[in-house]
């Protein structure tokens, strides 16, 4: 199989592998990888968003808002699903979070599976 993203997934791998250091491994690699595609200001801003949303994560029950808002188009990936409603609630795009979510993973991919971070894990030991 060939990775159609992976000049533009191999740009940013090594910047990924840092900041999920960062957070010890904690935050999804797609999600990292989304930020620092989207976010052009470097590591102190895509941290800066990742701690916001975490806060936002746990609050008011936004995963349940997440859920209803993605009950029938959402891209597979729950992690990316619930930084676009938050996107979108807190007004930092200007579209639903849905077509972030739907637009974001058509044109960009997200090139990271599971065993990606088992493996960086691993090698850092």
């Amino acid at each position: 199989m060939i990775l159609l993203t992976w000049v533009q997934y191999d740009q940013y791998i090594q910047q990924t592998m840092q900041i999920s250091e960062m957070w010890n491994h904690s935050i999804d690699l797609n999600l990292i990888y989304f930020l620092l595609t989207a976010v052009q200001d470097g590591t102190n801003k895509i941290n800066e968003v990742l701690s916001l949303f975490q806060a936002w994560k746990i609050e008011d029950d936004n995963k349940q808002k997440c859920k209803k808002k993605f009950m029938d188009n959402r891209c597979y990936n729950y992690d990316i699903n619930l930084l676009c409603v938050y996107l979108s609630e807190k007004k930092m795009i200007n579209i639903t979070a849905i077509e972030c979510a739907t637009l974001y993973t058509i044109n960009n991919g997200l090139p990271f599976v599971a065993k990606d971070k088992e493996m960086f894990i691993q090698k850092k030991s």
